[in-house]
């Protein structure tokens, strides 16, 4: 398999995204790990540069079509100039990451990129010019056709996943069913296979209240939702465990025999994830049928042009986006390779026989 074709959103210029893109890419050996394809603007990039005075060789493109393999590569999504404030959320910081997104979505829909890294964007200036979505994982899983997908933090000895990703705390009890929480285990499931190569994950899941609801003293979904969703899982051949009141799970070092977690809501699941892994981790959407990343942080626009940002999350977002994309392609190559042997063993009684010892 050859070097993967890896776009990278800028997001919001007014922030530290493009300075830790500069800095992860500046090293001279990531040309070698995959094709970066960045989707912004030669002149907003040169801005930058110029403030993290690093030496950063680019090659500029109208389009994904004709990339330099050996090269970093930026698709000009626009020729205008910008007015950049940097640490201030703007209409144009959020016109432009938006522009920027949907020029990598189209691309990656269409197989011209492989996988995406999203650089973080904020959500005030994405509303400030009028985009319909929470974030990042509701739009790609509307533009790339999943009925439902996964927030998914992962890093090298943690995996957390979440029920209700961007909702107020207030709302999360009532979006809280059994039908939700096994659209989620079903998902983080089959992504621990595909994208991580596990052949039988193993999955503990939270309960929503303190100490699990208690026995029903503290809340009764554990009772109603969540281990009713634990035992359907179980029978439909999943390795899952659960509910585990959140405190003690992570406080007793529980979480390290599991491969993934699913947790009931967003701080949940990231609090504990971030305090662990903060830097190490990735936020990555699983269900979708293209690979997406991004780091584990946030615009941080009180750092924006001192040149203090960390790209180690960035940087781990390129490489996780590189490892997922090529065992995933892996995976659906060899199921392929093996439905297509079952379809030619159907026709032939001896073949059958062959593959049924498999």
């Amino acid at each position: 398999m050859g070097k993967l074709k890896i776009g990278i959103t800028i997001g919001d210029f007014n922030g530290v995204g493009l300075e830790v893109i500069l800095k992860t890419l500046a090293k001279d050996e990531m040309a070698g790990f995959c094709t970066p394809v960045i989707y912004g603007s030669s002149k907003v990039v040169s801005y930058h540069k110029n403030i993290v005075g690093v030496d950063f060789q680019f090659q500029p493109t109208r389009s994904a079509e004709n990339l330099f393999t050996d090269k970093i590569n930026i698709v000009n999504c626009w020729q205008e100039n910008v007015n950049i404030t940097l640490g201030k959320p703007s209409d144009l910081s959020g016109k432009y990451a938006i522009t920027s997104l949907e020029a990598a979505t189209t691309d990656l829909k269409a197989g011209l990129i492989d996988a995406l890294v999203t650089a973080p964007i904020n959500k005030h200036a994405m509303q400030l010019a009028n985009f319909p979505f929470p974030g990042h994982t509701e739009y790609l899983t509307k533009e790339l056709g999943a009925e439902e997908s996964l927030m998914f933090m992962v890093s090298d000895n943690l995996r957390v996943g979440v029920v209700t990703n961007h909702l107020p705390l207030s709302q999360v009890a009532e979006k809280i069913s059994k039908a939700a929480i096994l659209r989620k285990l079903q998902i983080m499931n089959e992504s621990l296979k595909m994208d991580f190569g596990l052949e039988r994950p193993s999955i503990a899941v939270l309960g929503l209240n303190p100490h699990a609801g208690d026995g029903g003293l503290l809340g009764d979904e554990e009772e109603k939702f969540i281990r009713p969703a634990v035992l359907e899982s179980k029978k439909k051949g999943m390795l899952v465990m659960g509910p585990f009141p959140a405190d003690g799970f992570f406080g007793s070092n529980q979480y390290q025999k599991y491969d993934g977690i699913l947790a009931m809501y967003h701080d949940q699941g990231l609090i504990p994830f971030k305090a662990l892994s903060f830097g190490k981790g990735v936020n990555f959407t699983a269900g979708l049928k293209g690979v997406r990343t991004s780091p584990d942080h946030g615009t941080a626009y009180d750092l924006a042009g001192k040149n203090e940002a960390d790209p180690s999350s960035f940087r781990q977002a390129i490489f996780s986006a590189i490892d997922i994309a090529g065992q995933r392609k892996g995976y659906l190559e060899m199921h392929e390779n093996t439905l297509v042997k079952r379809v030619h063993a159907s026709d032939d009684g001896e073949d059958e026989a062959i593959f049924d010892e498999d």
